[in-house]
């Protein structure tokens, strides 16, 4: 199989990259920073420029993976950041799709799959979220509709597009629990409030193996939950985390700080989903890291 892959430098992209070239399909990545993908991935993979052509970019894949979007947690949600969050995620999967559009009908791909979030949803309490419950209302509520919305355009073009609705993923050197481990190793960690907001994760590992199953299963098609069938709420993830560590965990985070630091982008901190993978199940994805305990054994042995 031919696959392109957008986002390959990202956190989750190189372990996508690594289960497609490890049963030896061919690879293409398209990088604004060819350098760069170069140096991370490897030479020898078939790199190409977001400038260049459609038919530089998109001819003869089968398949095409769409992890663009600039990084979501770290930063205050200014009008500028909002816009660079949407331009690099909305815009760039419908500029995606639309290169789709400018090759020959016999020469498109035949599946696309895009990423999503969780963040569809919006905060839903303790209510058990799956790929049939509807979206959620605030800014990341509706750029995740117009994301998903974006890459759905490629099914006019008689492609079968996959959103995978990603959660926290966890994994080692990035993502969310690189953030979370400085604090907790000091012994200084804690739940966020009362720690009772459900986080919906999912192992790196499993994240990629979802995509490329997704990928190749030709029965899945729409919104995918990318979360681990069993979402913790934060007190319970947080007592995961410091008995994995031999670690105290006694310091609660109170909500307003965060919210000073971050504004409105805190809310992510702060709220949560309770998702579950139904479609994936069903599908009959099997999941490595099923419960949050096994995952940090695994990534911080």
């Amino acid at each position: 199989m031919r696959v392109l892959v957008t986002g390959a430098t990202g956190f989750v992209g190189p372990a996508v990259v690594s289960k497609f070239r490890a049963r030896k399909d061919a690879v293409r990545i398209v990088t604004r920073d060819m350098v760069k993908a170069t140096a991370e991935l490897g030479p020898e993979l078939d790199v190409v420029s977001l400038k260049d052509p459609p038919a530089k970019c998109l001819g003869g894949v089968d398949a095409v993976v769409n992890l663009m979007g600039e990084p979501i947690v770290g930063k205050r949600w200014t009008d500028a950041q909002r816009a660079e969050l949407r331009r690099s995620r909305v815009d760039a999967t419908r500029a995606l799709v639309q290169a789709m559009r400018g090759l020959p009908e016999g020469e498109r791909p035949k599946v696309l799959v895009s990423a999503s979030a969780v963040g569809w949803y919006g905060p839903c309490g303790d209510e058990e979220l799956t790929e049939e419950s509807a979206a959620g209302h605030g800014f990341l509520e509706d750029m995740c509709r117009d994301w998903e919305a974006a890459a759905r355009e490629a099914e006019s073009l008689g492609v079968r597009v996959v959103m995978i609705r990603i959660g926290i993923v966890l994994g080692k050197n990035g993502g969310a629990l690189e953030k979370m481990l400085p604090p907790f190793r000091l012994g200084l960690g804690g739940p966020i409030g009362n720690g009772a907001h459900w986080m919906s994760w999912i192992h790196k590992d499993d994240l990629a193996r979802l995509i490329v199953f997704a990928v190749d299963t030709p029965t899945l098609t729409g919104p995918v939950n990318g979360t681990a069938p069993s979402p913790v709420t934060n007190g319970t993830f947080t007592r995961a985390l410091s008995k994995t560590l031999g670690r105290p965990a006694v310091f609660p985070v109170p909500p307003f700080a965060l919210k000073l630091a971050l504004g409105d982008a805190a809310v992510l901190l702060t709220t949560g989903q309770r998702v579950i993978p139904r479609k994936a199940l069903r599908a009959g994805f099997a999941f490595n890291y099923a419960n949050v305990e096994d995952a940090l054994a695994q990534i911080l042995k």
